[in-house]
């Protein structure tokens, strides 16, 4: 099972000015370059390890999520979806990934966290993958949490590994 994963909302929480963030220690010249990276968690590594997916950067930061993020969690590099050119995507009220996303998981049951999901992505999925698919939209304002944790852990027991 896949784990399609979004890094700026789901990992690092951003967006509401009235929220006093964490700032979680790491090393200082991993967050030097990223002064948001200090809201990560870097126990959101093993608990996503945890759910016994495939992890794979579904992200903007594309290797640089690697470079820099997965050392500040814990991880070892992940595979990383690579994004076609904007100008191909169709328009319409579809998130720019989808179609990507489920192209990229080939009829196997996969998970998709990211801040940005609508009922739009979800019906075009429906229909257009053949395998179990969860689009699990996460409050960029928290980013990943306990609740949104029990969620994935049901799904993924319920369709298994």
């Amino acid at each position: 099972m896949l784990l399609f994963l979004d890094v700026d909302g789901p990992l690092i929480p951003f967006g509401a000015a009235d929220l006093d963030y964490p700032r979680y220690p790491g090393p200082v010249e991993a967050a030097a370059g990223h002064p948001l990276l200090t809201r990560a968690d870097p126990a959101l590594g093993a608990r996503l390890v945890a759910l016994g997916c495939e992890l794979v950067w579904a992200t903007t930061w594309m290797d640089d999520a690697n470079a820099v993020l997965a050392p500040w969690l814990g991880l070892p590099a992940l595979p990383v979806v690579e994004w076609p050119d904007e100008e191909d995507a169709p328009p319409g009220p579809l998130h720019w990934k989808t179609r990507t996303l489920v192209a990229r998981a080939a009829g196997r049951p996969f998970i998709w966290v990211d801040d940005e999901l609508t009922g739009a992505d979800r019906a075009w999925t429906a229909a257009h993958h053949p395998g179990p698919a969860l689009l699990h939209r996460v409050d960029h304002r928290y980013g990943l949490t306990v609740a949104d944790f029990a969620v994935l852990e049901e799904w993924v027991g319920a369709v298994g590994r």
